[in-house]
């Protein structure tokens, strides 16, 4: 289900909302919105929750503001923003130089108010209790990233990026760039891979709707996967974890969607054994 959040909730409140008219069917979220951002939240829902793993690596699509000069230990406006003493006003040229640069892999340090564990505890949690935490930067994927306005000292940005990148960080980055800070001001996840903001249910509809209207394909969530049509006695013998051979050839690290009649997903399947040997199933979902 794609679910537009709302600013001023956590994702965990749409999960619930949702459960509490599904349960017991599992109910999770691929891909967390701080309750400041807004936008695409994608909720898997029963057996589709065996697909979060590739949710998450679906390329995600935000509009960030951000205002320059001014920063705060958390990147966004949970705290008072504190203004840099004869900021600079960095001029069009220097901002699209310095998006350019972060567009790519790049090396990012995620901001310490975030929910990495650093030794069992969220990076969060120890900053609050007023300790000292050091962030180690990872590799992250920006596939695009484009200035969408810029007059000092607001810039708009239009990022698409990979799993686990801080898009605050982004803007942060930039601003270091140009040889001041930044702080995010607003937030919104436009679209998750083909998941789009438009086609998005809101709050109120996840509370009260229909279902059964809201609900999305659950092959949506591999559109990068070859799909294979199989008939029932094949899709029986998947089920049951046999190896099967089908008409596409098997090679390592590959995986296929094995599918009904009906196009509905019946099952990840990957090389084994030179056939085809089930990593989900979802038959019965």
């Amino acid at each position: 289900m794609n679910c537009n959040k709302p600013v001023g909730v956590t994702s965990r409140v749409a999960v619930n909302n949702l459960y509490r008219r599904l349960r017991p069917a599992k109910v999770g979220h691929a891909g967390t919105l701080d309750p400041l951002a807004s936008g695409v939240l994608l909720l898997p829902v029963g057996q589709a929750s065996r697909l979060t793993e590739y949710l998450h690596a679906l390329p995600k699509r935000y509009v960030a503001e951000f205002r320059l000069g001014v920063h705060t230990p958390s990147g966004d406006l949970e705290e008072q923003p504190v203004a840099l003493p004869d900021a600079p006003q960095p001029t069009d040229a220097r901002i699209a130089a310095a998006a350019q640069q972060l567009t790519g892999r790049i090396q990012q340090v995620p901001p310490a108010h975030s929910a990495i564990k650093i030794d069992g505890r969220r990076a969060y949690d120890l900053v609050r209790q007023g300790k000292q935490v050091t962030m180690k930067p990872r590799t992250v994927m920006i596939h695009e990233l484009k200035v969408l306005h810029y007059r000092y000292p607001d810039v708009r940005l239009e990022i698409c990026c990979g799993s686990g990148t801080y898009v605050r960080s982004i803007g942060v980055d930039l601003a270091a760039a140009c040889d001041t800070v930044a702080v995010m001001t607003s937030l919104v996840r436009t679209a998750i891979g083909d998941f789009t903001l438009p086609e998005a249910c809101s709050l109120e509809e996840l509370r009260e709707g229909d279902i059964d209207q809201l609900l999305l394909s659950p092959l949506r969530a591999v559109p990068h996967m070859p799909r294979v049509e199989c008939d029932e006695d094949t899709l029986k013998r998947i089920e049951q974890g046999q190896v099967v051979e089908l008409s596409r050839p098997a090679k390592d690290g590959g995986e296929v969607a094995a599918i009904d009649a009906e196009q509905n997903l019946r099952a990840v399947l990957v090389p084994r054994g030179g056939g085809w040997r089930a990593k989900r199933s979802f038959h019965g979902a």
